[in-house]
Protein backbone atom coordinates (compact mmCIF):
# COMPACT_ATOMS: atom_id res chain seq x y z
CA UNK A 1 0.00 0.00 0.00
CA UNK A 2 1.26 3.65 -1.10
CA UNK A 3 -0.08 6.71 0.94
CA UNK A 4 0.46 9.91 -0.73
CA UNK A 5 -0.62 13.57 0.33
CA UNK A 6 -1.51 16.31 -1.22
CA UNK A 7 1.73 18.74 -0.57
CA UNK A 8 0.21 21.60 1.45
CA UNK A 9 1.79 25.29 0.07
CA UNK A 10 1.64 28.61 0.96
CA UNK A 11 0.38 29.62 -2.77
CA UNK A 12 -2.36 27.76 -3.97
CA UNK A 13 -1.67 27.14 -8.13
CA UNK A 14 -6.07 27.70 -8.23
CA UNK A 15 -7.51 28.80 -5.13
CA UNK A 16 -11.34 28.78 -7.35
CA UNK A 17 -10.99 25.38 -8.62
CA UNK A 18 -9.70 24.21 -4.77
CA UNK A 19 -13.09 25.71 -3.43
CA UNK A 20 -15.10 24.45 -6.29
CA UNK A 21 -14.03 21.12 -5.50
CA UNK A 22 -15.24 21.22 -1.89
CA UNK A 23 -18.11 22.70 -2.66
CA UNK A 24 -18.75 19.94 -5.50
CA UNK A 25 -17.15 16.81 -3.98
CA UNK A 26 -19.62 14.02 -2.65
CA UNK A 27 -19.40 10.93 -1.93
CA UNK A 28 -19.34 8.35 -4.27
CA UNK A 29 -17.50 5.18 -6.03
CA UNK A 30 -16.38 4.52 -9.69
CA UNK A 31 -16.36 1.61 -12.20
CA UNK A 32 -13.07 0.19 -13.35
CA UNK A 33 -9.93 -1.20 -12.95
CA UNK A 34 -7.09 0.54 -11.15
CA UNK A 35 -5.46 1.30 -7.65
CA UNK A 36 -5.56 4.65 -5.92
CA UNK A 37 -8.48 6.15 -3.92
CA UNK A 38 -8.44 9.83 -2.76
CA UNK A 39 -9.97 11.05 0.88
CA UNK A 40 -10.74 14.74 1.09
CA UNK A 41 -10.84 16.41 4.63
CA UNK A 42 -12.97 20.03 4.39
CA UNK A 43 -13.74 21.69 6.94
CA UNK A 44 -15.64 25.42 7.31
CA UNK A 45 -11.82 26.92 7.77
CA UNK A 46 -10.10 28.85 5.92
CA UNK A 47 -7.47 26.05 5.59
CA UNK A 48 -7.87 24.06 2.17
CA UNK A 49 -9.18 20.98 2.18
CA UNK A 50 -6.42 17.88 2.48
CA UNK A 51 -6.04 15.20 0.02
CA UNK A 52 -4.34 12.08 0.43
CA UNK A 53 -4.52 9.40 -2.25
CA UNK A 54 -4.18 5.18 -1.09
CA UNK A 55 -3.05 3.05 -3.94
CA UNK A 56 -3.33 -0.61 -3.29
CA UNK A 57 -3.40 -4.00 -5.28
CA UNK A 58 -6.75 -4.84 -7.01
CA UNK A 59 -7.96 -7.71 -5.27
CA UNK A 60 -8.50 -5.46 -1.89
CA UNK A 61 -10.21 -2.44 -3.50
CA UNK A 62 -13.29 -2.62 -2.19
CA UNK A 63 -12.24 -3.68 1.40
CA UNK A 64 -9.62 -1.00 1.40
CA UNK A 65 -13.02 1.27 0.56
CA UNK A 66 -15.21 -0.35 3.28
CA UNK A 67 -12.27 0.23 5.71
CA UNK A 68 -12.10 3.64 4.66
CA UNK A 69 -15.83 4.17 5.26
CA UNK A 70 -15.58 2.78 8.85
CA UNK A 71 -12.76 4.21 9.80
CA UNK A 72 -14.15 8.14 8.79
CA UNK A 73 -17.22 7.33 10.15
CA UNK A 74 -15.57 6.54 13.66
CA UNK A 75 -13.13 9.07 13.45
CA UNK A 76 -16.06 11.52 12.93
CA UNK A 77 -18.36 10.21 15.92
CA UNK A 78 -15.08 11.03 18.26
CA UNK A 79 -14.73 14.28 17.13
CA UNK A 80 -18.61 15.31 17.78
CA UNK A 81 -18.52 13.45 20.70
CA UNK A 82 -15.52 15.52 22.00
CA UNK A 83 -16.24 18.78 21.05
CA UNK A 84 -20.11 19.38 20.04
CA UNK A 85 -19.91 22.84 19.73
CA UNK A 86 -17.34 22.49 16.84
CA UNK A 87 -18.19 22.62 13.17
CA UNK A 88 -19.42 19.36 11.55
CA UNK A 89 -16.18 17.92 9.60
CA UNK A 90 -16.62 16.57 6.24
CA UNK A 91 -14.88 13.30 4.62
CA UNK A 92 -15.47 12.53 1.09
CA UNK A 93 -14.01 9.00 -0.42
CA UNK A 94 -13.20 8.73 -4.08
CA UNK A 95 -12.99 6.06 -6.31
CA UNK A 96 -9.93 6.92 -8.78
CA UNK A 97 -9.73 4.01 -10.40
CA UNK A 98 -10.76 5.79 -14.03
CA UNK A 99 -8.92 9.32 -12.94
CA UNK A 100 -5.13 8.13 -13.15
CA UNK A 101 -2.72 5.97 -14.94
CA UNK A 102 0.47 4.16 -13.10
CA UNK A 103 3.85 3.51 -14.27
CA UNK A 104 6.87 1.84 -12.78
CA UNK A 105 10.04 2.51 -14.36
CA UNK A 106 13.02 0.12 -12.55
CA UNK A 107 16.40 -0.04 -13.12
CA UNK A 108 19.65 1.71 -13.28
CA UNK A 109 18.63 3.61 -16.33
CA UNK A 110 15.22 4.62 -15.46
CA UNK A 111 16.38 8.35 -14.51
CA UNK A 112 17.75 8.37 -18.13
CA UNK A 113 14.52 6.95 -19.50
CA UNK A 114 12.48 9.32 -18.06
CA UNK A 115 14.43 12.18 -18.97
CA UNK A 116 14.55 11.19 -22.45
CA UNK A 117 11.13 10.32 -22.23
CA UNK A 118 9.23 13.71 -21.04
CA UNK A 119 10.07 17.40 -21.94
CA UNK A 120 9.01 19.64 -19.39
CA UNK A 121 7.32 23.41 -19.69
CA UNK A 122 9.10 26.07 -19.10
CA UNK A 123 6.11 27.35 -16.03
CA UNK A 124 7.65 24.35 -13.50
CA UNK A 125 8.69 26.52 -10.51
CA UNK A 126 12.45 27.11 -9.42
CA UNK A 127 13.43 24.08 -7.99
CA UNK A 128 12.61 21.85 -10.88
CA UNK A 129 14.95 22.36 -13.07
CA UNK A 130 17.62 22.14 -10.66
CA UNK A 131 16.29 18.44 -10.16
CA UNK A 132 15.69 18.18 -13.95
CA UNK A 133 19.21 18.28 -14.59
CA UNK A 134 20.75 16.78 -11.53
CA UNK A 135 18.87 13.40 -13.42
CA UNK A 136 21.79 13.22 -15.55
CA UNK A 137 24.35 12.97 -13.09
CA UNK A 138 22.33 10.17 -11.55
CA UNK A 139 23.36 6.59 -11.44
CA UNK A 140 20.56 5.39 -9.62
CA UNK A 141 17.67 6.64 -7.62
CA UNK A 142 18.70 4.47 -4.57
CA UNK A 143 20.86 7.74 -3.75
CA UNK A 144 17.81 9.97 -3.33
CA UNK A 145 15.46 10.17 -0.41
CA UNK A 146 12.92 7.16 -0.08
CA UNK A 147 9.40 8.42 -1.28
CA UNK A 148 11.17 11.91 -2.77
CA UNK A 149 7.56 13.19 -4.68
CA UNK A 150 8.74 15.33 -7.43
CA UNK A 151 5.06 17.16 -9.31
CA UNK A 152 5.76 18.83 -12.87
CA UNK A 153 3.62 19.43 -16.03
CA UNK A 154 5.41 18.22 -19.44
CA UNK A 155 4.28 18.10 -23.20
CA UNK A 156 2.75 15.76 -25.12
CA UNK A 157 5.12 13.03 -25.37
CA UNK A 158 4.17 12.06 -28.97
CA UNK A 159 5.49 15.56 -30.42
CA UNK A 160 9.33 14.37 -29.66
CA UNK A 161 9.05 10.89 -30.33
CA UNK A 162 10.83 8.61 -31.06
CA UNK A 163 12.79 9.60 -28.05
CA UNK A 164 16.77 9.27 -26.40
CA UNK A 165 18.03 8.14 -23.04
CA UNK A 166 19.85 11.23 -21.78
CA UNK A 167 23.43 10.14 -21.24
CA UNK A 168 25.30 10.11 -17.71
CA UNK A 169 27.50 13.59 -17.79
CA UNK A 170 31.12 12.69 -16.25
CA UNK A 171 32.22 13.74 -13.22
CA UNK A 172 29.86 11.46 -10.63
CA UNK A 173 29.49 11.05 -7.08
CA UNK A 174 27.93 9.17 -4.49
CA UNK A 175 24.82 12.05 -4.13
CA UNK A 176 24.78 14.31 -6.72
CA UNK A 177 21.40 15.78 -5.71
CA UNK A 178 21.25 19.10 -4.80
CA UNK A 179 17.72 19.90 -4.38
CA UNK A 180 15.71 18.23 -1.62
CA UNK A 181 11.92 17.37 -0.97
CA UNK A 182 9.86 19.99 -0.31
CA UNK A 183 6.34 20.54 -0.61
CA UNK A 184 6.83 23.16 -3.72
CA UNK A 185 8.23 20.38 -5.54
CA UNK A 186 5.98 18.09 -5.10
CA UNK A 187 3.00 20.05 -6.24
CA UNK A 188 1.27 18.55 -9.36
CA UNK A 189 -1.95 20.02 -10.81
CA UNK A 190 -2.80 16.68 -10.85
CA UNK A 191 -4.33 16.87 -7.82
CA UNK A 192 -7.05 18.96 -9.55
CA UNK A 193 -9.99 16.94 -10.48
CA UNK A 194 -11.24 19.74 -13.25
CA UNK A 195 -7.65 19.17 -14.33
CA UNK A 196 -8.12 15.67 -14.97
CA UNK A 197 -11.19 15.48 -16.36
CA UNK A 198 -10.01 18.22 -19.24
CA UNK A 199 -7.49 15.94 -20.37
CA UNK A 200 -9.54 12.31 -20.60
CA UNK A 201 -9.02 12.51 -23.78
CA UNK A 202 -6.14 14.02 -26.05
CA UNK A 203 -6.77 17.26 -28.11
CA UNK A 204 -4.53 15.09 -31.17
CA UNK A 205 -4.80 11.67 -32.12
CA UNK A 206 -1.47 10.23 -33.59
CA UNK A 207 -2.98 10.24 -37.03
CA UNK A 208 -2.97 14.18 -36.74
CA UNK A 209 0.83 14.04 -34.93
CA UNK A 210 1.69 12.40 -37.82
CA UNK A 211 0.76 14.59 -39.87
CA UNK A 212 1.72 17.55 -38.55
CA UNK A 213 5.06 15.49 -38.85
CA UNK A 214 5.18 15.29 -42.77
CA UNK A 215 4.97 18.55 -43.03
CA UNK A 216 8.26 18.97 -41.46
CA UNK A 217 11.35 19.73 -43.99
CA UNK A 218 13.92 17.37 -42.21
CA UNK A 219 11.96 14.16 -41.31
CA UNK A 220 12.32 12.51 -38.02
CA UNK A 221 12.31 16.66 -36.47
CA UNK A 222 10.53 16.80 -33.44
CA UNK A 223 7.56 18.95 -33.47
CA UNK A 224 7.46 22.52 -31.31
CA UNK A 225 4.55 22.59 -28.95
CA UNK A 226 1.65 25.20 -29.73
CA UNK A 227 -0.76 26.55 -27.43
CA UNK A 228 -3.20 23.98 -28.39
CA UNK A 229 -0.95 21.53 -27.53
CA UNK A 230 -2.13 19.93 -24.31
CA UNK A 231 0.10 20.13 -21.10
CA UNK A 232 -0.47 16.81 -19.04
CA UNK A 233 0.99 17.40 -15.03
CA UNK A 234 2.13 14.36 -14.01
CA UNK A 235 3.81 13.51 -10.48
CA UNK A 236 7.37 11.39 -10.09
CA UNK A 237 8.32 9.18 -6.85
CA UNK A 238 11.16 7.13 -6.17
CA UNK A 239 10.41 3.63 -5.67
CA UNK A 240 12.87 1.21 -3.53
CA UNK A 241 12.43 -2.16 -3.97
CA UNK A 242 14.95 -3.46 -0.75
CA UNK A 243 14.11 -6.25 2.43
CA UNK A 244 14.26 -5.22 5.81
CA UNK A 245 18.19 -5.42 7.67
CA UNK A 246 18.57 -8.63 9.82
CA UNK A 247 18.52 -8.34 13.56
CA UNK A 248 22.04 -8.21 13.45
CA UNK A 249 24.17 -5.90 10.43
CA UNK A 250 27.14 -8.08 11.21
CA UNK A 251 24.75 -11.46 9.63
CA UNK A 252 27.19 -13.89 7.55
CA UNK A 253 24.68 -13.32 4.80
CA UNK A 254 24.03 -9.49 5.24
CA UNK A 255 26.32 -8.13 2.97
CA UNK A 256 25.61 -10.68 0.10
CA UNK A 257 22.11 -10.65 0.21
CA UNK A 258 21.18 -7.06 0.87
CA UNK A 259 19.94 -6.29 -2.69
CA UNK A 260 17.83 -3.69 -3.80
CA UNK A 261 15.85 -2.87 -6.75
CA UNK A 262 15.52 1.09 -7.64
CA UNK A 263 13.52 3.35 -9.89
CA UNK A 264 10.68 5.93 -10.17
CA UNK A 265 6.72 5.19 -10.48
CA UNK A 266 5.13 7.70 -12.68
CA UNK A 267 1.34 8.83 -12.24
CA UNK A 268 -0.44 10.39 -15.07
CA UNK A 269 -4.31 11.10 -15.42
CA UNK A 270 -6.56 9.04 -17.10
CA UNK A 271 -6.67 8.89 -21.23
CA UNK A 272 -2.70 9.25 -21.74
CA UNK A 273 -1.33 5.98 -20.89
CA UNK A 274 -1.03 5.19 -24.63
CA UNK A 275 0.46 8.28 -25.47
CA UNK A 276 2.86 7.99 -22.81
CA UNK A 277 3.73 3.97 -23.25
CA UNK A 278 5.48 4.06 -26.90
CA UNK A 279 8.30 6.71 -25.46
CA UNK A 280 8.89 4.67 -22.50
CA UNK A 281 9.42 1.57 -23.84
CA UNK A 282 11.00 2.65 -27.20
CA UNK A 283 14.62 2.53 -25.99
CA UNK A 284 14.54 -0.88 -24.81
CA UNK A 285 12.75 -0.68 -21.36
CA UNK A 286 11.02 -4.74 -20.84
CA UNK A 287 7.03 -4.28 -19.95
CA UNK A 288 5.97 -5.97 -17.76
CA UNK A 289 2.54 -6.47 -15.52
CA UNK A 290 1.95 -8.02 -11.82
CA UNK A 291 4.00 -11.32 -11.90
CA UNK A 292 6.89 -9.22 -13.57
CA UNK A 293 6.63 -6.95 -10.67
CA UNK A 294 6.21 -9.83 -8.11
CA UNK A 295 9.74 -11.06 -9.53
CA UNK A 296 11.07 -8.00 -8.57
CA UNK A 297 9.73 -7.80 -5.14
CA UNK A 298 11.31 -11.14 -4.51
CA UNK A 299 14.73 -10.14 -5.84
CA UNK A 300 14.66 -7.01 -3.84
CA UNK A 301 14.08 -9.85 -0.62
CA UNK A 302 10.98 -8.56 0.06
CA UNK A 303 7.62 -10.21 0.49
CA UNK A 304 4.60 -9.86 -1.94
CA UNK A 305 1.50 -9.26 -1.67
CA UNK A 306 -1.17 -11.60 -1.85
CA UNK A 307 1.30 -14.54 -2.06
CA UNK A 308 3.29 -13.77 0.63
CA UNK A 309 0.36 -12.59 3.54
CA UNK A 310 -1.06 -15.91 4.77
CA UNK A 311 -4.92 -15.20 6.80
CA UNK A 312 -5.73 -12.82 4.27
CA UNK A 313 -8.59 -12.78 2.03
CA UNK A 314 -6.64 -11.97 -1.19
CA UNK A 315 -3.76 -15.15 0.03
CA UNK A 316 -6.69 -17.41 0.42
CA UNK A 317 -8.62 -17.09 -2.74
CA UNK A 318 -4.33 -16.80 -4.44
CA UNK A 319 -3.83 -20.31 -2.97
CA UNK A 320 -7.17 -21.87 -3.66
CA UNK A 321 -6.97 -21.07 -7.27
CA UNK A 322 -3.18 -22.06 -6.97
CA UNK A 323 -4.29 -25.46 -5.22
CA UNK A 324 -6.76 -26.59 -7.94
CA UNK A 325 -4.15 -25.56 -10.97
CA UNK A 326 -1.64 -28.07 -8.91
CA UNK A 327 -3.87 -30.72 -8.44
CA UNK A 328 -5.64 -30.73 -11.51
CA UNK A 329 -1.91 -30.47 -13.34
CA UNK A 330 -0.90 -33.59 -11.24
CA UNK A 331 -4.00 -36.04 -11.80
CA UNK A 332 -3.86 -35.60 -15.02
CA UNK A 333 -0.33 -37.20 -14.97
CA UNK A 334 -0.23 -40.81 -15.19
CA UNK A 335 -0.15 -42.52 -12.11
CA UNK A 336 3.47 -44.14 -12.81
CA UNK A 337 4.81 -40.80 -14.05
CA UNK A 338 3.66 -38.38 -11.07
CA UNK A 339 5.41 -38.00 -7.45
CA UNK A 340 3.50 -40.82 -4.60
CA UNK A 341 2.71 -37.71 -2.11
CA UNK A 342 1.06 -40.42 0.40
CA UNK A 343 4.57 -42.64 0.07
CA UNK A 344 6.79 -39.87 0.97
CA UNK A 345 4.60 -38.54 3.52
CA UNK A 346 3.48 -35.04 1.97
CA UNK A 347 1.00 -34.00 4.40
CA UNK A 348 -0.52 -30.99 2.21
CA UNK A 349 1.69 -30.95 -1.16
CA UNK A 350 -0.97 -27.96 -3.17
CA UNK A 351 -1.91 -25.60 0.02
CA UNK A 352 0.20 -25.20 3.43
CA UNK A 353 -1.42 -25.93 6.39
CA UNK A 354 -0.73 -23.14 8.53
CA UNK A 355 -3.56 -24.37 11.11
CA UNK A 356 -1.81 -27.98 11.40
CA UNK A 357 1.45 -25.89 11.92
CA UNK A 358 0.11 -23.92 14.71
CA UNK A 359 -1.12 -26.35 16.61
CA UNK A 360 -4.93 -24.90 15.80
CA UNK A 361 -6.35 -28.49 14.28
CA UNK A 362 -5.20 -32.15 13.75
CA UNK A 363 -3.23 -33.35 11.01
CA UNK A 364 -4.86 -35.25 8.70
CA UNK A 365 -5.12 -38.99 8.24
CA UNK A 366 -2.01 -40.32 6.31
CA UNK A 367 -3.54 -42.12 3.35
CA UNK A 368 -2.46 -45.77 2.30
CA UNK A 369 0.51 -46.72 0.64
CA UNK A 370 -0.56 -49.41 -0.90
CA UNK A 371 0.23 -49.38 -4.50
CA UNK A 372 -3.12 -50.65 -5.39
CA UNK A 373 -4.31 -47.51 -4.04
CA UNK A 374 -3.43 -46.03 -7.27
CA UNK A 375 -5.14 -48.19 -9.60
CA UNK A 376 -8.53 -46.76 -10.62
CA UNK A 377 -11.63 -49.36 -10.54
CA UNK A 378 -13.73 -49.87 -14.06
CA UNK A 379 -16.64 -50.25 -12.28
CA UNK A 380 -18.66 -46.73 -11.52
CA UNK A 381 -19.19 -46.37 -7.95
CA UNK A 382 -20.85 -43.91 -5.92
CA UNK A 383 -18.61 -41.55 -4.32
CA UNK A 384 -19.77 -39.42 -1.45
CA UNK A 385 -18.75 -35.72 -2.95
CA UNK A 386 -16.82 -33.38 -0.94
CA UNK A 387 -17.63 -30.30 0.51
CA UNK A 388 -16.52 -27.01 -1.58
CA UNK A 389 -15.31 -25.42 1.21
CA UNK A 390 -12.98 -28.40 2.34
CA UNK A 391 -9.57 -29.18 0.28
CA UNK A 392 -9.39 -32.40 -0.15
CA UNK A 393 -6.69 -34.34 2.85
CA UNK A 394 -7.29 -31.54 5.05
CA UNK A 395 -8.54 -30.98 8.36
CA UNK A 396 -11.28 -28.21 9.33
CA UNK A 397 -11.92 -29.54 12.83
CA UNK A 398 -9.99 -27.91 15.75
CA UNK A 399 -8.37 -30.45 18.28
CA UNK A 400 -11.29 -31.36 20.95
CA UNK A 401 -11.64 -29.70 23.56
CA UNK A 402 -9.72 -26.31 23.12
CA UNK A 403 -11.18 -23.13 21.85
CA UNK A 404 -10.88 -22.62 17.92
CA UNK A 405 -8.77 -19.62 17.84
CA UNK A 406 -8.12 -17.27 15.11
CA UNK A 407 -4.63 -17.21 13.63
CA UNK A 408 -3.02 -14.15 12.08
CA UNK A 409 0.12 -12.80 10.58
CA UNK A 410 2.91 -10.62 12.80
CA UNK A 411 4.41 -8.25 10.24
CA UNK A 412 6.07 -4.62 10.64
CA UNK A 413 9.16 -3.04 10.68
CA UNK A 414 9.14 -3.64 14.48
CA UNK A 415 8.94 -7.23 14.32
CA UNK A 416 12.88 -8.00 15.05
CA UNK A 417 13.00 -5.77 18.11
CA UNK A 418 9.97 -7.38 19.34
CA UNK A 419 11.47 -10.54 18.93
CA UNK A 420 14.64 -9.92 20.78
CA UNK A 421 12.43 -8.17 23.54
CA UNK A 422 10.45 -11.70 24.26
CA UNK A 423 13.27 -13.94 23.53
CA UNK A 424 14.89 -13.86 26.79
CA UNK A 425 11.46 -13.83 28.84
CA UNK A 426 10.15 -16.43 31.29
CA UNK A 427 6.35 -15.80 30.15
CA UNK A 428 6.40 -14.60 26.10
CA UNK A 429 2.76 -14.79 25.32
CA UNK A 430 2.61 -11.87 27.97
CA UNK A 431 5.60 -9.72 26.28
CA UNK A 432 3.96 -10.45 22.62
CA UNK A 433 0.66 -8.79 24.07
CA UNK A 434 2.22 -6.18 25.67
CA UNK A 435 4.31 -4.96 22.89
CA UNK A 436 1.20 -5.03 20.83
CA UNK A 437 -0.51 -2.67 23.36
CA UNK A 438 2.73 -0.05 23.55
CA UNK A 439 2.67 -0.28 19.10
CA UNK A 440 -1.26 -0.10 19.20
CA UNK A 441 -1.41 3.09 22.08
CA UNK A 442 1.76 4.65 20.11
CA UNK A 443 -0.58 5.20 16.96
CA UNK A 444 -3.80 6.59 18.92
CA UNK A 445 -5.19 3.22 19.34
CA UNK A 446 -6.69 1.69 22.43
CA UNK A 447 -5.35 -1.48 23.94
CA UNK A 448 -6.07 -4.78 23.07
CA UNK A 449 -7.14 -5.54 26.93
CA UNK A 450 -9.48 -8.04 27.67
CA UNK A 451 -10.85 -8.88 24.61
CA UNK A 452 -7.45 -11.31 23.51
CA UNK A 453 -5.88 -13.55 26.01
CA UNK A 454 -1.89 -13.52 25.58
CA UNK A 455 -1.79 -17.68 25.30
CA UNK A 456 -3.72 -17.65 22.27
CA UNK A 457 -2.29 -14.49 20.70
CA UNK A 458 0.98 -16.30 21.54
CA UNK A 459 -0.54 -19.30 20.09
CA UNK A 460 -2.15 -18.04 16.48
CA UNK A 461 1.08 -16.00 15.15
CA UNK A 462 3.09 -16.51 12.63
CA UNK A 463 6.27 -14.67 11.46
CA UNK A 464 7.77 -14.33 8.05
CA UNK A 465 11.09 -15.40 7.15
CA UNK A 466 13.76 -15.26 4.50
CA UNK A 467 15.36 -18.54 4.39
CA UNK A 468 18.86 -18.66 3.19
CA UNK A 469 20.70 -21.98 1.88
CA UNK A 470 23.88 -22.54 3.49
CA UNK A 471 25.11 -24.76 0.31
CA UNK A 472 23.86 -25.88 -3.17
CA UNK A 473 19.77 -26.08 -3.34
CA UNK A 474 17.00 -24.22 -4.73
CA UNK A 475 14.00 -23.72 -2.51
CA UNK A 476 10.41 -24.33 -4.20
CA UNK A 477 7.63 -23.12 -3.23
CA UNK A 478 5.28 -25.02 -0.90
CA UNK A 479 8.36 -26.23 0.45
CA UNK A 480 8.13 -27.78 3.71
CA UNK A 481 10.63 -26.04 6.83
CA UNK A 482 11.71 -28.61 9.63
CA UNK A 483 13.50 -27.79 13.05
CA UNK A 484 16.54 -29.46 14.11
CA UNK A 485 17.80 -30.69 17.22
CA UNK A 486 21.34 -30.25 18.06
CA UNK A 487 22.63 -33.70 17.28
CA UNK A 488 20.97 -33.23 13.48
CA UNK A 489 22.67 -29.34 13.87
CA UNK A 490 25.89 -31.31 14.60
CA UNK A 491 25.93 -33.70 12.03
CA UNK A 492 25.28 -31.37 9.58
CA UNK A 493 27.41 -28.09 10.15
CA UNK A 494 30.14 -30.98 9.88
CA UNK A 495 28.62 -31.97 6.39
CA UNK A 496 28.93 -28.48 5.46
CA UNK A 497 32.57 -28.11 6.65
CA UNK A 498 33.79 -30.97 4.86
CA UNK A 499 31.78 -29.92 1.54
CA UNK A 500 33.63 -26.08 1.73
CA UNK A 501 37.24 -27.91 2.26
CA UNK A 502 36.71 -30.14 -0.94
CA UNK A 503 36.94 -33.50 0.82
CA UNK A 504 35.79 -36.24 -0.82
CA UNK A 505 32.88 -37.99 0.81
CA UNK A 506 34.84 -41.35 0.45
CA UNK A 507 37.20 -40.09 2.30
CA UNK A 508 35.22 -39.01 5.32
CA UNK A 509 34.24 -41.62 7.65
CA UNK A 510 31.18 -39.01 8.82
CA UNK A 511 27.50 -38.86 7.05
CA UNK A 512 27.59 -36.70 3.76
CA UNK A 513 25.91 -34.36 2.90
CA UNK A 514 23.93 -36.33 0.46
CA UNK A 515 23.72 -39.04 2.98
CA UNK A 516 21.62 -36.01 5.05
CA UNK A 517 19.76 -34.82 2.38
CA UNK A 518 18.26 -38.68 1.60
CA UNK A 519 17.16 -38.74 5.28
CA UNK A 520 13.40 -38.23 5.12
CA UNK A 521 12.35 -36.44 8.92
CA UNK A 522 8.53 -36.98 10.31
CA UNK A 523 5.59 -34.67 9.56
CA UNK A 524 5.57 -33.56 12.71
CA UNK A 525 9.13 -31.67 12.68
CA UNK A 526 7.50 -28.89 10.14
CA UNK A 527 7.51 -25.89 11.84
CA UNK A 528 6.28 -23.68 8.16
CA UNK A 529 6.34 -23.45 4.58
CA UNK A 530 7.85 -21.30 1.92
CA UNK A 531 5.73 -19.02 -0.07
CA UNK A 532 8.06 -17.71 -2.75
CA UNK A 533 10.97 -19.78 -3.58
CA UNK A 534 13.56 -20.09 -6.55
CA UNK A 535 16.41 -19.59 -7.97
CA UNK A 536 17.54 -15.83 -7.06
CA UNK A 537 19.12 -14.07 -10.22
CA UNK A 538 20.43 -11.13 -8.13
CA UNK A 539 21.92 -13.22 -5.59
CA UNK A 540 23.23 -15.85 -7.74
CA UNK A 541 21.62 -18.44 -5.33
CA UNK A 542 18.49 -20.22 -3.92
CA UNK A 543 16.61 -18.16 -1.71
CA UNK A 544 13.24 -18.27 -0.59
CA UNK A 545 10.44 -15.76 1.65
CA UNK A 546 8.06 -18.72 4.41
CA UNK A 547 6.32 -17.83 7.49
CA UNK A 548 7.34 -20.12 10.81
CA UNK A 549 5.26 -20.30 14.44
CA UNK A 550 6.43 -17.51 16.71
CA UNK A 551 7.00 -19.99 19.12
CA UNK A 552 9.49 -21.60 17.08
CA UNK A 553 11.05 -18.83 15.93
CA UNK A 554 11.97 -18.13 19.91
CA UNK A 555 12.99 -21.74 20.74
CA UNK A 556 14.85 -21.96 17.02
CA UNK A 557 16.53 -18.25 17.39
CA UNK A 558 20.15 -18.75 16.35
CA UNK A 559 19.79 -22.54 15.22
CA UNK A 560 19.75 -23.81 11.52
CA UNK A 561 16.85 -25.07 9.79
CA UNK A 562 16.43 -26.98 6.90
CA UNK A 563 13.74 -27.19 4.03
CA UNK A 564 12.84 -30.08 2.08
CA UNK A 565 11.79 -29.57 -1.86
CA UNK A 566 8.52 -31.30 -3.51
CA UNK A 567 9.16 -31.84 -6.62
CA UNK A 568 6.07 -31.21 -8.65
CA UNK A 569 7.97 -30.35 -11.62
CA UNK A 570 7.21 -32.21 -15.17
CA UNK A 571 8.99 -35.48 -15.62
CA UNK A 572 9.72 -38.79 -13.74
CA UNK A 573 9.09 -39.03 -10.37
CA UNK A 574 11.93 -38.00 -7.97
CA UNK A 575 12.34 -37.84 -4.19
CA UNK A 576 12.68 -35.60 -1.66
CA UNK A 577 16.12 -33.66 -0.59
CA UNK A 578 16.78 -31.41 2.34
CA UNK A 579 18.91 -28.87 2.46
CA UNK A 580 20.62 -27.21 5.43
CA UNK A 581 19.12 -23.26 5.45
CA UNK A 582 18.90 -20.55 7.79
CA UNK A 583 16.55 -18.12 8.79
CA UNK A 584 16.56 -14.33 9.10
CA UNK A 585 13.19 -12.32 10.21
CA UNK A 586 11.64 -10.04 7.72
CA UNK A 587 10.92 -6.57 9.29
CA UNK A 588 8.98 -4.78 6.71
CA UNK A 589 7.94 -5.03 2.51
CA UNK A 590 7.38 -2.84 -0.30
Amino acid sequence: MTVIWRPVTQERTNPEAAHSEVSKSKKRRGKGKGKAKERERASGQAQPPRKVWIRVHPSVVHVTHQTLRVAASYALDAAKTADPSREVAEVDIVDLREHVNVFEIMGPKSSQVIKGALKPTNDNGDDFPKFWDSLSKLQSTGSLPRGMVVGFTVHDPRLSFPPKNAKLEGGLTSSPMTVFPSAKLAQSDIWDENVRNGLRKPKYKKKDIDERKSQNLVPGTPLQPTQKDNRVPVILIQRSVEGASPISPSSHHYASNSTALHGWTLIIPQGWAMAFLPSLIYTGTRTGGQRERQTQTYEGGCAYFPRDYPFTQAYEEYADEREIEEEDRWERRPPAKRVNYAKIGTRSPWKPDWEVVLGLREPPAQESEDPASELIPAQRTDVEMESEETAPGTSTQPRKGEKEIRPWLLRGQDVPSILQSISSMINPSAGLLGCIDQLRIKRGQDPLGGNVRANELWQGALVRVRVLLCGRGNPEDLAMLYRLDDEEARKWNEAEALRQQGVPAMLSEDTDETELSKLVPSTDAIIGYVTTGHYSLSRGEGHAIGAVPIAHAKLAAGQDSRSRRDHLQSGPPRGTQLRLSRTMYLGYST
